[in-house]
């Protein structure tokens, strides 16, 4: 493998490859509860002066009315998204009322489902449908697990990139089906490889008690309000965490060997009914209680750790978005947000992300076989509870290898990109980046997962108190660095902007919810 990768990489050395990927993009979203002083989840509503979470472009709610999710716009350059997120946390903090950001991905005082208000947008079609989802999902899945926030890292490649690589493999299929299935590829190897981001970048190796309520643990107790494992990562990413934990049992069976396969089989899913889902009440008191009683209401009710996606045209479904116009970007989902820096990720991490997912498209990537899929979600769940094991074993082939060697292996054939992605430039960024990343195989206890652990150890603290600690640092960090006023100003016309076009929406609607939805699923 590591001689294609350093073929492939020895073509496009030949090129300007600064030039060429100059105008690839890279965008930021990032969740954050909004949490009381105290800690516990916010009861009050999306703030007003924030926007219409329907329609601000950057400021919205995922699942939870308390869930702020931050979306920058696609940049050419780390520092330029960065920026754009540090801003807009900064202009949220200035219009929050005695309130902060949480810290870590993991809530803290969580009183039962009842404490985790359900996202809300308005009295439109659009904000009806995006409630009754919210809804379903609660019924499905339970609020808990909705109110576990991340960071996704959302990157594409430029045209003039996609046509040197085509010219340099040869590769005589239509241009947008050449670039599909090439990004189709990579997600299956960010899949194969992806154990290693919870590794690295995992920052929820210990949880707050009131997350699990009176359900049964195999996690050990830390002091009296806190559970761990010792060897954890990523719990938000575990069997506690975001799954579909009903995949095997309702059918789902997402196939990722090419971008029709991976449309038709996410079109099944939201086409076929579950019995299990239609034991619930479609409506009640007025409201529905869920899209519909299939498999999935929509296509992003799959939870995966990376998705091939396509910008949507209005209320377009996203299937029938890729099968118009192919892979337009690949957003991966499995970052933790890491509560040692208060943007929730580092330009660090970036460069070396940037860096995995080019080792993941310069790589061959065959298809899925079903044991092989067996063996990615065990080792993402291994890893995940398991991972700074110096003993642990993965699967891979049939076989068992230990975390740190194949770990090694990886790094070893990231190399020739990242003396790719450094070529001409004068700091070599992206191999330091690489050699940071790397010292953590040798050493975990330089990893966010590990470092938690030891503060909490120091400061004998729980879990709360140290994802409290570390809300306020943040808190004061943007507090100390205010806004300019222009750029205050301008914050202010876009939220009040958004919620005209909101309004706009509302009055436009002139046909009923049910019509909407058969309309919306109509699409073909």
């Amino acid at each position: 493998m590591s001689s294609i990768i350093e073929q492939r990489v020895a073509h496009l050395l030949t090129s300007d490859i600064r030039k060429v990927l100059q105008d690839r993009k890279v965008g930021l979203e990032k969740e954050s509860l909004r949490v009381a002083v105290e800690g516990s989840i916010a009861q009050t509503p999306h703030p007003q002066s924030l926007g219409s979470a329907l329609t601000h472009p950057s400021i919205t709610t995922d699942y939870s009315e308390a869930l702020i999710e931050l979306v920058t716009p696609p940049f050419n350059h780390f520092r330029d998204t960065l920026q754009f997120l540090d801003d807009t946390q900064r202009f949220v903090y200035s219009q929050l009322d005695n309130e902060i950001l949480w810290a870590t991905s993991m809530p803290c005082v969580v009183e039962g489902d009842a404490s985790i208000p359900i996202a809300q947008y308005g009295t439109s079609n659009a904000a009806k449908m995006k409630t009754a989802y919210r809804r379903g999902l609660g019924h499905r899945y339970g609020r808990r697990m909705q109110a576990i926030a991340g960071v996704h890292f959302n990157y594409s490649y430029p045209d003039e990139f996609w046509q040197l690589y085509q010219s340099i493999l040869g590769d005589e299929r239509e241009y947008r089906t050449f670039v599909s299935e090439s990004y189709i590829g990579m997600v299956r190897n960010l899949q194969r490889n992806g154990w290693l981001v919870p590794y690295l970048f995992g920052a929820s190796p210990a949880i707050c008690a009131s997350f699990l309520g009176a359900s049964p643990t195999s996690l050990k107790k830390w002091n009296k309000f806190s559970y761990y494992a010792p060897y954890a990562t990523s719990l938000r990413v575990g069997d506690i965490g975001y799954q579909n934990n009903k995949e095997g049992e309702a059918g789902i069976k997402v196939n990722y060997n090419s971008l029709q396969g991976y449309v038709d089989s996410l079109t099944h899913a939201i086409s076929t009914p579950y019995p299990e889902y239609e034991k619930i009440e479609m409506i009640a008191n007025g409201e529905w209680q869920q899209l519909n009683t299939n498999i999935l209401q929509i296509e992003n009710e799959y939870y995966s750790s990376v998705r091939p996606k396509q910008i949507l045209q209005g209320e377009e479904k996203p299937s029938l978005a890729l099968a118009r116009r192919g892979v337009a970007y690949i957003e991966l989902r499995s970052l933790d947000v890491n509560a040692y820096e208060p943007l929730g990720i580092s330009e660090e991490q970036m460069r070396f992300l940037e860096s995995f997912l080019l080792f993941s498209l310069l790589s061959p990537s065959d298809p899925y076989t079903d044991a092989e899929l067996a063996e990615i979600k065990h080792n993402i769940n291994a890893v995940a509870e398991r991972g700074r094991d110096p003993q642990l074993k993965l699967r891979r082939a049939g076989e068992e290898i230990l975390l740190r060697d194949w770990a090694n292996e990886i790094f070893d054939r990231m190399s020739a990109g990242c003396d790719l992605l450094d070529k001409d430039a004068e700091v070599h960024s992206y191999c330091d980046a690489l050699q940071k990343q790397r010292a953590k195989i040798a050493d975990p206890d330089l990893t966010p997962s590990a470092r938690m652990l030891d503060d909490m150890a120091e400061n004998k603290e729980e879990f709360y108190h140290f994802a409290l600690r570390k809300s306020r640092e943040h808190q004061q960090w943007f507090a100390d660095r205010p806004l300019t006023a222009d750029k205050l100003k301008a914050f202010k016309a876009e939220a009040a902007q958004s919620i005209e076009k909101q309004h706009a929406i509302e009055a436009a609607d002139d046909i009923p919810f049910e019509t909407f939805m058969q309309n919306y699923f109509a699409q073909s």
